[in-house]
């Protein structure tokens, strides 16, 4: 089984936090090379491209003109201890053991406008770059050109026959769906309002950290095991679900 899920705006570079091992992404040449576009940009253009106040303008430019390879301990931190964002306080890796780590290492990875797809341990420098990004560069008008078929054929090295998609849809639109080889499936977590289930985004995002937890502690490979998740008084729905979206409700 492998699950895929969104990286977050939020980061904690301070915290000290140790991994019990630490590894360098698989798309770090990709990386380098949008970086040298992104450093080219004014904290202005910074500002306009993402839709930011100034001073987080001014923010992100100073971490694209500061990032620089190699990689080490010193000027990074394990991607899935960086981000802290709704769908990690779910997941809080913080609190996991090192052998959930070494098995969410297999089992897990992030997909990112800048890295393309990470690995929970591999070493990651602050950035902020969302996959929707209309960013133009030589491959393209934006990161969904610039990364083509390159994050589906990453997630293709994984030797498995059920991708769990708990990605939101700016960061799933960068796989190419008919080109996995495996089967996809996509939890969908609804809360009661009213006298409906609907998605409400905070939850939902949270509920996705849950269930990637829930299936890295649990160790689940069966696919149908996922049903029983019941974190935070979330229910499998079998009326609402489909054969590849488990739909889990909330009173």
């Amino acid at each position: 089984m492998l699950i895929v899920i969104s990286p977050a705006k939020k980061l904690d570079y301070s915290s000290p936090i140790e991994a019990p091992m630490l590894s360098q992404p698989a798309l770090l040449d990709h990386a380098q090379e949008l970086s040298q576009g992104l450093k080219a940009l004014t904290p202005q253009d910074v500002s306009s491209l993402m839709s930011l106040s100034d001073k987080l303008g001014a923010l992100n430019y100073e971490r694209f003109q500061e990032w620089q390879t190699p990689f080490n301990p010193d000027n990074a931190r394990a991607a899935v201890l960086a981000f802290k964002g709704d769908v990690y306080q779910g997941l809080d890796a913080d609190s996991m053991s090192a052998d959930d780590l070494h098995w969410a290492q297999e089992h897990l990875r992030i997909l990112s406008g800048l890295y393309g797809v990470l690995r929970p341990l591999d070493l990651m420098q602050a950035y902020r770059l969302e996959m929707g990004t209309k960013f133009a560069n030589p491959r393209g008008a934006d990161l969904y050109q610039f990364w083509g078929d390159i994050i589906t054929a990453e997630l293709n090295t994984v030797q498995t026959s059920v991708l769990v998609n708990l990605a939101s849809n700016e960061y799933f639109k960068s796989v190419h769906k008919k080109d996995i080889a495996a089967r996809i499936v996509t939890p969908v977590f609804m809360d009661k309002k009213g006298d409906k289930y609907k998605i409400i985004s905070f939850y939902a995002k949270k509920a996705r950290g849950l269930m990637s937890r829930y299936i890295i502690q649990n160790r689940i490979t069966d696919v149908d095991k996922i049903k029983q998740f019941d974190t935070d008084g979330y229910k499998y729905n079998a009326a609402l679900s489909e054969q590849d979206q488990f739909v889990f409700v909330r009173d």
